[in-house]
């Protein structure tokens, strides 16, 4: 399995600091969800006009690109129009960055419409985004999050989409955290269709100052109360040898350490669970 981190865990970085510390610091790539103040990175010159020059500086590196983080809901239907947009604008960017994966959202309205209907809303979605010039060389991994966290769920929205072009995102906190599932259980729902993961990890203590509002804060990887290490090992049984990611949510919680202390922490722990 290959380490990454998301660009959510340096927010103050500039490109040319994304590619030196995490090339000094063990990763073999970078999941781009934001760049400084930008979120959506396919609106910056580095990855329009700028894009070659970007490349080469990765390159430079020695860091691919892991992993677009996109911000498509594809069973959002007031978000249709604005999916599209977003699909066309990462599709050459992902090209032009050797990215093979952009992770997606499903969202949708359950207050409005059943999961079923909502699953039908993906689908269509995800059938016009694959349709796009280049759509379907990509794979689209769609996170458990929001609506679609249980893992059981997420196999309705892969029934409902087969193209071997969805897949899921399993994000391991998520899963245990919030879904209350073991990771067997996990990767048994997924079926085989686990395109990338994101690692975090977490402990429950609702009266520290820096608990969310379910009690749970961040820690450093390894540190927590989660499944993490199981989860790799379940994972690691199914054959799986794509990216680990590392989700550092710093850009949202400006509290958590910062990277030039937590990023090694985390290769150092990643390394040693997958020897």
């Amino acid at each position: 399995m290959k380490l990454s981190f998301m660009t959510l865990g340096c927010p103050e970085w500039d490109l040319e600091t994304i590619c030196r510390r995490g090339r000094e610091y063990g990763f073999d790539g970078v999941d781009f969800r934001g760049l400084r103040e930008e979120i959506d990175i396919t609106k910056l010159p580095a990855f329009t006009s700028g894009i070659s020059a970007t490349k080469r500086m990765l390159d430079d590196h020695g860091l691919a690109v892991a992993a677009i983080s996109s911000s498509i809901k594809v069973c959002d239907t007031a978000a249709r129009g604005s999916n599209i947009e977003e699909a066309k604008r990462t599709i050459p960017v992902a090209r032009d960055l050797g990215c093979g994966i952009v992770r997606v959202f499903g969202g949708g309205d359950l207050q409005a419409m059943s999961r079923e209907e909502a699953a039908d809303q993906g689908r269509d979605c995800m059938e016009e985004i694959l349709s796009l010039d280049g759509g379907d060389g990509i794979r689209w991994a769609f996170e458990t999050h929001d609506h679609w966290i249980q893992s059981g769920d997420s196999a309705l929205l892969l029934e409902r989409i087969p193209n071997k072009s969805f897949g899921a995102l399993w994000d391991m906190g998520h899963t245990s955290r919030v879904g209350g599932e073991k990771p067997v259980d996990s990767v048994t729902a997924l079926k085989g269709r686990i395109y990338y993961t994101h690692i975090k990890d977490a402990v429950h203590e609702p009266d520290h100052p820096n608990a969310m509002k379910d009690g749970w804060r961040y820690v450093i990887p390894g540190t927590g109360e989660l499944p993490l290490a199981e989860a790799l090992a379940e994972l690691k049984k199914t054959g799986y040898d794509g990216w680990v990611n590392f989700e550092h949510e710093k850009r949202w919680h400006p509290n958590l350490p910062e990277p030039e202390e937590i990023f090694p922490a985390f290769v150092v722990w990643a390394k040693k669970v997958l020897r």
